[in-house]
């Protein structure tokens, strides 16, 4: 996803933009309200409103005029007629500072998710979650083929059947489910499902990895791409392969 930051404070750009390229955004930094209105649209804006040139508010309505690009205000003001202000005209949601890389970034998907249009069923029919490979989402409940991830419940059922997963393991899936059939490196993996900056010995992940691929009952679900990270894609014959059952015995924490 390609985001534009417009935010003149390079001591919040640029951890900023590093951190969110660690989680595969590519980020256009834009010092300015101008320089941003006159940046190529983006898949999403993430806006401070204290700009050196003009109120972000007015950015907010300048780009809310032209385009319906979902934007993220960034702020570090108390009054919440500010804030209140910016929503009413136009911005989707807004962080304040200061705040961490996992916030935004979950912030920032969550209005992906709210702007992205949901699918048209056929009436009078109920949609089979292994009719179709590619991934299926509401704003809580994702269908990968034949796996259903409901992230409100925490709750994941393959061929219908539940899967008993442990916390961390669920975390490591939701990762890899975000963008299925995408390459998530094992930092971001590892930022995500666990903390930013996480310095515990990366042979936690493989566990888990290991874990999860057992209870999905085919080691394929989850390919690994040597010397980069691990993908989540559903098996060539995952619309015929059995409920995968529990695994027995200790899960990793």
């Amino acid at each position: 996803m390609r985001v534009l930051l417009i935010e003149d404070d390079d001591r919040v750009a640029l951890p900023l933009m590093e951190g969110l390229r660690r989680f595969g955004f590519t980020v256009e930094h834009a010092g300015t309200g101008a320089d941003g209105l006159a940046a190529p649209e983006a898949a999403m804006v993430l806006l401070d409103l204290g700009l050196p040139d003009m109120d972000g508010l007015d950015v907010c309505r300048a780009i809310r005029s032209r385009s319906s690009v979902p934007i993220i205000m960034i702020t570090a003001r108390d009054d919440e007629v500010d804030r209140v202000l910016g929503l009413e005209l136009g911005a989707d949601d807004y962080v304040s500072k200061p705040f961490g890389v996992r916030e935004l970034v979950a912030r920032i998907r969550a209005v992906t998710r709210r702007a992205r249009p949901a699918g048209a069923d056929t009436p009078g029919t109920e949609p089979d979650p292994s009719a179709d490979p590619a991934p299926a989402r509401t704003p809580d409940v994702q269908r990968i083929g034949p796996l259903t991830i409901d992230r409100r419940t925490r709750q994941v059922r393959l061929h219908r059947a539940p899967i008993a997963l442990a916390p961390k393991e669920f975390d490591l899936l939701v990762c890899l489910a975000e963008d299925p059939g995408a390459v998530c490196s094992r930092r971001q993996i590892l930022d995500t499902a666990w903390e930013p900056n996480f310095f515990g010995p990366t042979k936690t992940l493989d566990v888990h990895i290991a874990a999860l691929r057992r209870k999905l009952g085919d080691s394929s679900w989850i390919e690994n791409i040597r010397g980069i990270g691990f993908r989540l894609v559903p098996p060539a014959h995952a619309d015929t392969t059995s409920a995968a059952v529990p695994a027995r015995g200790g899960t990793p924490r």
